[in-house]
């Protein structure tokens, strides 16, 4: 990337964010099926809803900025859903949800992140639309976060039991008849 300056820096950030948004729409559905919890699974169907509507809102602010909507290859956004990917290969449902949220909420945090140096750039350049746009989605992503945390406390406590279930079956083996 070469930016010469803070708009095309937005501008070059802005493909980067939109590349982003365009490789989570399909890896949401992925998560969704291979998570064991339905409260999981439907968090994730709604925010493939509104990272769709992240998409849309992105092309608006490019347009506010009278630039053609184009995609960067973002290579966090490559590296954090190959990392989740290999996180739904987990055997137990419980640690697997577990991690699954983990990878989701490293992804919002990468797209907090993003959504708050393009929010305030665009401030700082008096692209007061494009701020807003930018505001709105930034919210949504933490509320998404939010909720995520929410939905690890019980489903973590859930693999924590899973666990000291099957360290009890292991520490006591069942005891075989002795054929008296």
């Amino acid at each position: 990337m070469s930016a010469n300056n803070l708009r095309e820096l937005l501008i070059e950030e802005l493909k980067d964010i939109y590349d982003a948004e365009h490789r989570i729409t399909k890896a949401l559905p992925k998560m969704a099926e291979a998570a064991d919890s339905e409260e999981l699974a439907s968090a994730f169907r709604k925010h493939l809803k509104q990272t769709e509507e992240h998409v849309r809102r992105l092309e608006q602010v490019f347009e506010t900025l009278d630039e053609k909507a184009a995609r960067k290859e973002c290579k966090a956004m490559v590296g954090l859903l190959a990392e989740g990917k290999e996180l739904m290969d987990e055997d137990d449902p419980n640690v697997k949800d577990a991690a699954l949220i983990a990878a989701a909420q490293k992804v919002e945090h990468y797209e907090m992140a993003s959504y708050g140096c393009v929010r305030t750039w665009a401030e700082l350049l008096g692209e007061d639309e494009a701020r807003g746009l930018l505001q709105t989605t930034l919210d949504e992503e933490g509320a998404t976060d939010k909720k995520l945390t929410e939905i690890a406390g019980s489903l973590n406590i859930e693999a924590i039991e899973d666990e000291d279930e099957e360290m009890a079956r292991v520490k006591s083996p069942s005891r075989k008849s002795s054929g008296r």
